[in-house]
């Protein structure tokens, strides 16, 4: 028996099936879990993703749709955590249902019409390219939205690893890994190890010399439910870690976005005292903005007494827009939200110099998004966060390994400030 055998998912039971596919989705999701509870290697992490993917690609065709959902169970079960603050606990099998049917079925095409496609080669390829099939649909996974929601992305399990996470180092792995288990010779995965050999090489840093992303722990009922004296401890508590930092001669304080959870454009008082401020320090700060009567998700800079309003550009999928018909998100937003109005996108990302720097300003969910590294690529990036929404959870955990990915594939900084859970400093290691 040769060393791929031993890799083998055998699910030709139903038994089996459940094993292949609870073991394998365990294996897809090692990377986060490890990472969450601090324990996670770059050789642990390259293993389990090895492992991951011959147990998926070895599972039979009627196996893959169980895998999806529970991967999707596994990555994404925080989602439903942000219905506890709504006080719809009994939403939270709806979504978790919703999640598992819409992985599992991705997964479940995925091997279906490989399975029909391989056919076509014949009897003596097709086990090749029934292989190599579910491999290019594995590797197309990273390019697939749903509902404009992008976190899924396979080579996230190779992150924090000895290999790339690029396209052309994550097609090398997984094709490397269907050759072998079709010919039973370890020595094309070996290759595809040394062709996408790119260890881990992003630095996490809490400080910086001219910047200080500031951290809170702010429930979000306090934020959003809140009465005036709530408001007013709110608004000490980050006017009070202003002026540390410019005690500290920081060039740069960032909070995290909405720390002021208010209309900042229409509250005269806040706005002029933080335009005050700003002759001593750029303060960098979400908050919403009126237009009219459109609400936007917003971050204000506010510099030497000028301020630039920067609109958030990729929202979150039925978070802050709906990505339903009409008719539908009409009524998911009556029925969830209370009949709350979607917010509005801006049409660009804002690039702003600050102190002879320039930076990109993001916010939250888009820092996650390919389209705000799009040309020209940011060096720098502001981001703030307000993870309190999914407490207790993974979801900062996931958050950061994505931000990580960005930044091993780009090369870009990132400063991040979060209200829920740690800031921190992401950069390449130099």
């Amino acid at each position: 028996m040769g060393i791929s055998e031993h890799l083998l998912c055998r699910d030709d039971t139903a038994r089996r099936a459940s094993i292949c596919a609870i073991t394998t989705a365990l294996s897809g999701s090692f990377f986060l879990y490890t990472a969450y509870w601090g324990v996670d290697t770059l050789a642990l992490n390259t293993v389990a993703g090895l492992w991951f993917l011959s147990r998926l690609l070895s599972a039979q065709t009627h196996t893959w749709g169980m895998i999806g959902g529970l991967m999707g169970l596994m990555w994404f079960w925080w989602i439903a955590v942000s219905f506890v603050h709504y006080r719809m606990l009994w939403a939270i099998p709806l979504v978790l249902g919703a999640i598992a049917a819409l992985y599992g079925a991705l997964f479940a095409s995925i091997a279906f019409f490989s399975e029909k496609l391989s056919t076509m080669a014949g009897k003596k390829f097709a086990r090749t390219f029934f292989f190599l099939l579910k491999a290019v649909g594995v590797w197309a996974l990273s390019f697939v939205h749903p509902f404009g929601f992008d976190w899924f992305k396979p080579e996230l399990l190779f992150v924090r690893s000895y290999l790339g996470i690029d396209a052309l180092d994550f097609a090398f792995v997984t094709a490397g890994v269907a050759l072998m288990l079709v010919s039973n010779r370890p020595v094309w995965l070996i290759v595809a190890i040394i062709a996408a050999w790119q260890p881990y090489d992003v630095c996490t840093r809490s400080v910086d010399k001219k910047i200080v992303p500031i951290r809170s722990d702010i429930p979000v009922e306090a934020k959003w439910h809140r009465g005036n004296w709530e408001a007013e401890l709110q608004n000490r508590f980050y006017l009070s870690r202003i002026a540390q930092a410019i005690r500290q001669n920081k060039h740069i304080v960032v909070l995290p976005e909405t720390a002021f959870p208010v209309y900042l454009n229409r509250d005269e008082s806040l706005y002029r005292k933080l335009l005050s401020l700003s002759h001593r320090i750029v303060i960098v700060t979400g908050a919403l903005y009126l237009d009219k009567t459109t609400p936007k998700n917003a971050a204000y800079i506010f510099n030497d007494g000028n301020v630039t309003v920067a609109q958030k550009t990729v929202l979150v999928p039925f978070g802050e827009s709906n990505p339903l018909p009409k008719f539908l998100g009409d009524w998911v937003n009556r029925t969830f939200y209370g009949g709350a109005v979607d917010y509005r996108a801006g049409e660009r990302p804002t690039d702003l110099s600050i102190k002879a720097e320039r930076y990109r300003i993001a916010i939250c969910y888009e820092a996650t998004s390919e389209r705000l590294y799009e040309k020209p690529t940011p060096k720098r990036m502001i981001v703030i966060s307000n993870n309190g929404w999914f407490r207790p959870s993974i979801e900062p955990t996931l958050q950061k390994i994505a931000l990580e990915y960005y930044v091993r594939k780009y090369g870009t900084t990132i400063y991040h400030a979060v209200n829920g859970s740690p800031s921190y400093l992401l950069t390449p290691c130099r």
